[in-house]
């Protein structure tokens, strides 16, 4: 292999990768926000803000993931 196939063998492995664990850490997070919702409801605007915040967290990584990818691709 040449290194421009090795450079985006490498970007699409970062990002795929990089995407998988905040995919399903959101997943988690939304299911256990609704399950928490479900058991006691009254409860349902601190759950919310809490969830909210954590997937926010999540898809942090993976931006730092779009952005190590991009700089694989395009910084020689």
């Amino acid at each position: 292999m040449d290194a421009s196939t090795m450079r985006l063998l490498a970007t699409s492995l970062a990002i795929a990768i990089g995407a998988l664990g905040p995919g399903l850490a959101i997943g988690f997070i939304g299911a256990k926000a609704v399950e928490a919702i479900g058991r006691n409801p009254e409860a349902s605007s601190k759950v919310q803000t809490m969830a909210i915040l954590a997937i926010a967290f999540a898809e942090a990584v993976a931006i730092y993931a779009l952005v190590v990818a991009l700089i694989i691709k395009f910084v020689p």
